[in-house]
This record gives structure tokens, sequence and C-alpha cells, in this order.
């Protein structure tokens, strides 16, 4: 993930060069390869490159095709070669060797701002039209890539790195309340279009930023709701979605070496053996694994099935064993220094891993996604019963049958809790949280309207759709940027493939999706049937829960507050977690002191 920055001053102002300049060097950590800037006069831009993959085309931007419309951006095209021909149809010579980002220059040379419509990938850039005295940026559909923005007096800030951005003179660090609020009450900030600072802001997934004078964010894209796909030979389902699987590692394959973030289960190692046969006889020594494990704690499945995986695929696998490390280890450490407040006790696992990776390559892929794309509830077959659809449910499930030769399974303590009305009573705010902070902030109704049900959207999909559209990936996706891990290391996910995602959306739920009938069978073959068959499971414990019994954690419940954290919180009520087998109020009441490290780490700055 190349780094990119760029200051527009509207009043004129020419844009200070040297500022310019140390913005961009800021970003060299996430693009080591290159950095270059480009000014004129109140305008200014500059680019980081990240090299992924030896064989990577030089990427020289900011670039212009005319020297008045100019782009910085981080691009991946998916369908790269259709949207090549398509630009070629219309006038625009041939593309092949030009950047992704000149690619989509291009496409806005002839569409404009609707260039968008035709654009899928990962991404996030600006256009400033020298012309027309007009910034255009956009962020990709779901939100993989970051995009942050600050509106300063007579100007705009804007990076894909937060703390970039705060280089800015003119951008002040005053907190966002609501914000710090939402990381202590729910773990993550639930407003997508804001930072833990109230001068900056994110630019949520797929939406522009487009002005002159003042930018305006408006959505540009939303996940389809309509594709209805239906074939008479069930053969012709396995095979559209292996043709699009393979696209979708094949375009986030290309450059490699390649790296795969591979537990023992079926997602990932689906994902392992794809980038594998894709490469075919030039991935070699081009792809490996990277697996963590507990080997003391509990008996960790995930070694057994991962090696067995990796085995079968002749790939070389690196394993993190959990075990080795302390909670909250080398969080005083610059590497793991976060620009926003941090939850995880374990980071330095997280960071060790793509380190790992770094040392082979600078691509990994994960497999984030497959359970919201795949997801069919346990409640599909009543609800079909409800609406008097038994002979479609027969029919479905006879097809289920052919295909797996066996039942559909269904977790029975899930339907009897959910017939007999069985649930667990909704959670409160935390009792720690301040009392007027609280007030102040409303929380009590702000988690009332978090956690209501939501209306569904899909007609046939809801609860897939509802996953897929969830704010909570775009603050995952962040996790992996090498402007937040430090890391030169672009994570990419397949099974957000626009491709594959609307072709999972559109076919029929049973059999296709439940249990991932469809990704079971196009493994057939090519992995082994241990993992290939092996049924959904639940870990066996909770590596935070053990690491958290150890005499050396017990400092933990102890941890001096800083006197900022009192604006937010009461430490003499935090309960404490060392002993405390629910993980659920452990992760709870930890934030407190993930908030309190980070204020301390922003006041030592």
């Amino acid at each position: 993930m190349s780094g990119i920055v760029g200051i527009v001053n509207w009043d004129g102002t020419p844009v200070d060069r040297r500022l310019l300049h140390r913005m961009t060097e800021s970003l060299s950590a996430r693009g080591p390869d290159a950095q270059r800037v480009w000014l004129d006069g109140p305008v200014g831009l500059g680019h980081a490159w990240l090299r992924t993959g030896p064989d990577s085309a030089p990427d020289p931007q900011p670039y212009s095709l005319d020297g008045c419309v100019w782009i910085v951006g981080d691009v991946r095209i998916d369908g790269r070669a259709d949207l090549v021909s398509t630009l070629s149809d219309r006038g625009r010579g041939d593309l092949h060797v030009e950047s992704d980002a000149g690619v989509l220059l291009h496409a806005y040379q002839i569409w404009g701002e609707a260039c968008l419509a035709h654009v899928r990938g990962d991404f996030v850039f600006a256009i400033w039209d020298a012309r027309r005295r007009r910034l255009f940026c956009a962020r990709d559909q779901f939100g993989v890539k970051p995009f942050f923005y600050a509106q300063v007096p007579n100007g705009l800030v804007f990076s894909n790195t937060l703390a970039c951005v705060r280089l800015h003179p003119a951008v002040p660090s005053d907190l966002n309340e609501d914000a710090i609020g939402d990381f202590l009450v729910f773990g993550a900030i639930q407003d997508p279009s804001a930072t833990c600072f109230a001068a900056i802001r994110r630019l949520p997934a797929a939406h522009g930023l487009a002005g002159s004078g003042r930018v305006h964010s408006t959505r540009y894209w939303t996940l389809p709701i309509d594709g209805s796909i239906r074939y008479r030979r069930t053969r012709d389902y396995v095979h559209h979605f292996g043709a699009l699987l393979e696209r979708a590692v094949a375009d986030r394959a290309r450059g490699g070496p390649v790296g795969v973030l591979m537990s023992g289960g079926l997602d990932s190692t689906a994902i392992a053996a794809t980038v594998k046969h894709v490469l075919g006889a030039q991935g070699a020594d081009a792809v490996h694994a990277y697996t963590t494990v507990c080997d003391e704690v509990f008996r960790d499945p995930e070694r057994e099935f991962s090696q067995l995986a990796a085995d079968a695929l002749g790939l070389p696998i690196r394993y993190r064993i959990v075990d080795h490390y302390q909670v909250y280890e080398r969080w005083e450490t610059p590497e793991l220094r976060r620009p926003e407040p941090e939850s995880d006790p374990l980071l330095a696992v997280h960071v060790n891993q793509l380190q790992d990776v770094a040392a082979h390559g600078r691509v990994v892929l994960t497999g984030y996604g497959a359970d919201a794309a795949f997801r069919v509830p346990v409640r599909y077959a009543g609800e079909l019963l409800i609406r008097g659809k038994l002979l479609r449910l027969a029919g479905e499930v006879a097809q289920y049958v052919l295909v797996r030769h066996r039942l559909p399974r269904v977790r029975m303590g899930a339907l009897v809790r959910r017939w007999l009305g069985r649930r667990s009573p909704p959670d409160e705010i935390p009792v720690w949280l301040n009392r007027d902070f609280a007030a102040r902030g409303n929380f009590h109704a702000r988690w009332q309207h978090v956690n209501a049900k939501p209306a569904p959207v899909h007609p046939t999909r809801p609860d897939a759709y509802r996953l897929l559209t969830s704010a909570d990936w775009p603050f995952l996706f962040e996790g992996y940027d090498p402007g937040v891990t430090g890391v030169p290391v672009e994570a990419r996910h397949p099974f957000f493939d626009l491709r594959l995602v609307d072709y999972l959306l559109a076919i029929p739920p049973m059999p296709w999706c439940f249990d991932k009938t469809i990704l079971r069978l196009v493994m057939r073959g090519l992995l082994p049937d241990a993992v290939r068959l092996r049924p959904k499971t639940v870990a066996p414990g909770e590596p935070l829960v053990a690491l958290l019994r150890r005499p050396g954690a017990r400092w933990v419940d102890r941890f001096e507050p800083v006197p900022a954290l009192r604006a937010y919180v009461d430490p003499a009520r935090i309960p404490p977690v060392c002993g405390e087998r629910d993980s659920h109020a452990i992760w709870m009441n930890l934030r407190p002191l993930g908030l309190n490290l980070w204020l301390q780490s922003e006041l030592a700055s």
C-alpha cells in the first residue's frame, strides 16, 4: 500500500514545499522504494511507492497525462484487462504497460467522476483537475484502503495515513469525545466518517470526496440486492464460482511473491490452494503460509489442519506461537504505537506475523469475508415454511442432498434456544464509564441504537448483506495497513472481490451457500478432504483468558491511570480481568487500559 498525501490551499496561498516534503517522507515506512512530490502554487501532491513484487513496473506518481490533470493514489484494479480493453475501444491507445493509477486516470479523462462506475478493486486516490480547479478523491467499495482528510482554514489536507495528516500545523489535536466513547463502549468507532481527532475525518467506504473551495462526501456505490442467477445444470454453478475465485485471487497475486494468512479452516486454505493453482510452476517458492497457534494453553487443532494443508499444497509454513507472548508485550515501543486507541493486548503477535511475511514478500492474502458472504442463517428453512414455500424448501434440500450426499447439518441447540425464546439479556454500557461523560455523549441511547435489529435489506440473504456491509470491515482492514503497522506489507482479501460477492448473493442460498457447499466442491482435488470437509468449529479456548492467569499479568488489574483517562473512565469501578473466564467481559474491561496506554503515548510525543 503506497502512501499518498495532498495539500490544497483554496485561497491561492502557495503550498509550503518543505512541509510537503516532510509529510511525504513520513510515509517512507509504508512506501520505502521511492518518494516524489509535485507542486503547482496552491496545490501539492506527494507519493511514497511500495513495490509489491520484483517484476512490478515503476509507478512514478504524482502522475499526469497532459500536465493539467494529476493523480496520486494507491490503486489496485480488478478485471484490469477488461477495463484496459474498454478504454482502448474508446481511443485511449495501448494501456497494457500503464500503471493501475494511470489506467484510472485514463478512465477519469473519458468518464469524469462517473469513472467510479467502471473501476473495481482496492483503491484510494486524489485527482487534481487544474482546468476546473477541482479536487476529486475516492475510496474503494469495501473500504480496504483508508483515506483521511482535514478541512483547515482556506484549505484541505489529505492522506491515506492518519499520522501524516496530523503533521500539518493547521490540524489541531483535540480529541473527538464521541469516538473515544465508541471505543470504550463498543470497541470501535461507530461513525464510519469519524476518527479519534475532532478535526480529522475518514472518507467512508464507497464514497467520493469532491469540490472546489469546499469538498463534500457522497456515496457512489451500494451492494446490489437485485441479482438472480439460475442455471439448469448443477456443475455450471460450481464452474462459474471456481472461475470467479481464480480471477479474484489472480488479480491479487500479480506481482508476487505472495503470503497467505492460513489457519486450518476452509476459507484461508482455499485461498492458499487457489493461489498455488493460479501461479502454477512459478508458485514453487512464490507462496508461503503463515499461522498463529497455541501449543500450551490449550490443544489448538489449527496446527494440525494447517500443516496438513501446507503439506498437501507444498507450501512452506511459518508458525507464531501465541503462548510465547505476554499481554501488552512491547506496547511501549514505537513499533506498536497506534494512531488511534487499540484494544488488542496481543498486538505484538500481529505485527511479528506481518514482519514474517515481509521477510518473504510484500503481499499477503487472507480469508476474511467468506463467513459473511456465505452466511445462511439457521432460520432460513423456517422462514420458507412460514411463507408457504414448502415445495421450494423441499427442492432446495433435495438438491443439497444430491450434491453433498447427506442431509444439511443444523445446530439444534441454536434452534431450540430460538424456538424457546431463550436469548441472552442485552448488555449495557460498562459500569466504569464516567457518568458525566456517559450523559454528555448520551451513550445509553447510543447503545440501544447500535444494538437495534436492522430492517432486512436483501430479499434472500439479509444476514449476509448486513455482515458484508458492516462498518467494522474498514476498521479491520486498517489494522493491516502499513500506515498503522509500520510494516511494508499489503493485505488483500479475495472474498471481498465484487464479482465474487455479487455472484454469491445472486445464486440460491440452498444448497450453494449453506455450509459453504460451493466452496467445498470447488476445492475437491485441491485440498485434503480432512480440511475441505472440516465443519465450522469454535476455538477450544481463548488465548487471552489463559495468558491473563499468568503471574506476570497481574499488573493489568493495578495499572496507574493517567489524569486524562478520568475524563472518560472511573478507574475504581473497573472489574479485575485476571482470573475472569468470560472473554467478552475481559475484552470490554481491558479497553480502559488500552486507552490509558494510548493517552500515555500521546502525552509523551
